[in-house]
Parts: C-alpha cells; structure tokens; sequence
C-alpha cells in the first residue's frame, strides 16, 4: 500500500505511454494498420540511423570513462583540503547554467571568428611558427570533441560530489592502520580506497551512461537540427524523424533504444552482484 501511489504514478506517466510507443512501431504511421516488423527493418537498413547509433555509442564510450577518472582524480585531491566545500559549491556550478547561456559561451570559443582561434592567430604572431588560425570547430569533425568537453565540463561537479561522498564513508581508522603498516600512498588507493568505492563507482557509472544521452540540447542549439556528420546523435534523428511525422520509424527507433538501454543497466547490475558477492 506503501508502493502504490509511486507504482501508479510511473504506470501511467511512464509503463502505459511506453506500451503505445511499443503498439505504434508495429503499425503505420497514418493508418495505424498493423505491418510488422516492416517498421524495425526500414530502421535498420536507414544510413542515418546507423550513423547516429555509432556516434552516440562513441560519444558514451569516450565520455563516461573520461569522466569516470576526471571525477575521481579531483575528489581525490579535494579529500584531502580543509576548504572541500567551497571547491563543492564552484565545480556544481556549471549544473546551475543554463544550456542557452553555455552555449553561447561554446560559440564565443570555438566558431570560426572565435576566442580560440583569436588566441592562437596571436601566439602563432608572437611566435612566428605559424599565422592566422580559422578553424570551424563546430562544422567539422572536431565538433565531436567539443562535445566531449561540455559533457565533461558540466557533469564533472555532480561526480566529484559522489566521489567525495564515496571518499568521506571510507573509515580513517582503516586507512591509517595501512599507513601504519607501511602501505604507500598508491597502496593504500588501490587496496583500500578503490574496493571501498564500488558502490559510489555503479552509480556515477548509470547516471552517467543516462546523462550521456541528454547532451542533444548542447548539440542541437550549437549547430541546428543537421550537424557535421561527426556529432549526428539519435536525439538528432528523433528531432528531425518528428518534425516530418514518421511516427512509426520514431516508434520503431524508441523501442530498440530502451531496449539497449534496459540491457546495458541489467548488465552492469549483473556484475555488481557478481563483485558483491
């Protein structure tokens, strides 16, 4: 009875909408005629699906250990400061930004008559090694990382809070008797501290996968709706399948997303269970 207001809320807003996505993709987008699996085959054999599913999996196998590390490293250092806090406060930061303000700020940097470019055209005079730098970051393939680094740049600050929050449960008793032993720094990270943190690790890994998935905002007001093809993500395929009404691809697309994504969870659930036990 506890459960069951939560249970009805998800079972409605998120179970029963998800059904109707799962009937609509074995149907035609304006009859609503049964097809089959017509729907899943034309998604399948469409270039631009393919295009968007090895980007988005690239961009998440790039990001999540990039951010994994960043994170720890930073936590790492911050354990051991008295001014934790403040440090806190200035890396959550960039969550309290709105995406139309850092995008802005992207577009400032990295377009061709940017600050980057700017900075560069100046070192190369101060230098004399090279002259004037236009580069279009964001019109070719090195949008991708650019990408990458507002990934990186906003969701940093969430992870260092879950590290540190991992960092400060791990007993200072255990830790000086290791130092009282004789375990080294090093030692002491990988055979006391990294054990330790198996649980705070589960959760930033799946939030991360998740948020990894939400960056289409940054993409989208960046470079519009038809990006370079190194940045065409799903959430790009999605938009644009939506504007032109091909429910039923979109349909198709949604089911086999959540599927993946559904996959992927009980997959790392999985080897949690196995590392508990």
């Amino acid at each position: 009875m506890f459960m069951l207001p939560s249970f009805l809320g998800i079972a409605v807003f998120v179970l029963l909408p998800f059904m109707d996505v799962v009937k609509r993709s074995f149907t035609t987008a304006i009859t609503g005629q049964f097809n089959g699996v017509k729907n899943y085959q034309t998604v399948f054999h469409n270039q631009a699906f393919r295009l968007a599913v090895g980007n988005t999996l690239k961009f998440t196998l790039v990001c999540i250990p990039l951010l994994v590390f960043i994170g720890f490293v930073i936590a790492l250092f911050l354990s051991r400061m008295r001014s934790r806090e403040i440090m806190k406060l200035l890396y959550l930061f960039p969550l309290a930004m709105p995406t139309a303000t850092i995008v802005i700020v992207w577009k400032m940097i990295f377009y061709r008559q940017g600050f980057l470019n700017l900075f560069l055209t100046k070192m190369g005079e101060w230098s004399h090694l090279w002259g004037e730098v236009h580069i279009d970051y964001l019109g070719s393939s090195a949008a991708f990382w650019v990408l990458v680094g507002s990934y990186i740049w906003k969701n940093t600050g969430y992870t260092v809070i879950l590290w540190l929050a991992g960092l400060m449960g791990i007993p200072a008793e255990l830790l000086e008797a290791a130092r009282v032993d004789g375990a080294g720094r090093w030692q002491r990270i990988r055979y006391i501290v990294l054990p330790n943190l198996k649980g705070s690790l589960y959760t930033i890994v799946i939030l991360s996968f998740l948020n990894s998935f939400k960056i289409y905002r940054e993409a989208y007001l960046t470079t519009g709706a038809y990006p370079d093809k190194s940045i065409y993500l799903l959430q790009h395929l999605f938009n644009n399948w939506f504007t032109n009404l091909e429910f039923d691809k979109m349909a198709a697309a949604a089911v086999c997303t959540g599927g993946f994504l559904m996959a992927v969870i009980l997959v790392l659930q999985s080897l949690w269970d196995k590392n508990e036990i």
